[in-house]
């Protein structure tokens, strides 16, 4: 099968199911802001030094594809399950307990990796504010909106653990 479908080239495109659907569909926004973050959690990850959140944003990643799946399936039971997002809950509480309290504001730039994670982290907020505008005019499950909401304050974690050695201004 080929990459080139040409059905684009009209502003086209299929969802998963084969429904076909215009190109500048909100559903399509919403999955394409999530490959978008999954692009970016990539670029985090070239530049990481700590082996650990090296593979944390790894199985981010490979989360990512299917919650873009959940997005591109309209209708169909979600593939992201409540065990994922506990699994995310669980290493946010873990991380967070294993590094001093934040006591003042960062301000994020001092590695490449964490200026990725923050730049992650802000394209999750705006992946999860397109798919809140989603559910309000169709179908989205709860547990797609439960497991983005998460991903950022789990971005902003990884970007402290990442950086915790280094001073702060």
């Amino acid at each position: 099968m080929s990459v080139t479908t040409k059905t684009g080239d009209k502003g086209q495109t299929r969802l998963f199911t084969g429904q076909s659907i215009a190109k500048d569909d909100l559903r399509v926004e919403t999955y394409g802001t999530i490959d978008q973050l999954t692009a970016t959690i990539g670029m985090a990850r070239a530049f990481a030094q700590n082996a650990r959140v090296k593979e944390l944003l790894f199985q981010l990643q490979k989360q990512l594809g299917i919650l873009m799946a959940d997005f591109a399936s309209r209708g169909q039971e979600p593939m992201i399950t409540e065990e994922m997002l506990q699994s995310i809950e669980a290493e946010i509480t873990n991380i967070e307990g294993s590094l001093p309290p934040l006591t003042k504001f960062l301000v994020p730039g001092e590695t490449k990796a964490e200026a990725f994670l923050d730049f992650a982290r802000t394209t999750a907020r705006m992946a999860e504010r397109r798919a809140w505008s989603l559910s309000r005019r169709g179908t989205v499950e709860d547990i797609d909106l439960r497991y983005l909401n998460r991903i950022s304050d789990y971005l902003f974690i990884l970007m402290r653990l990442e950086n915790e050695d280094i001073p702060r201004r």
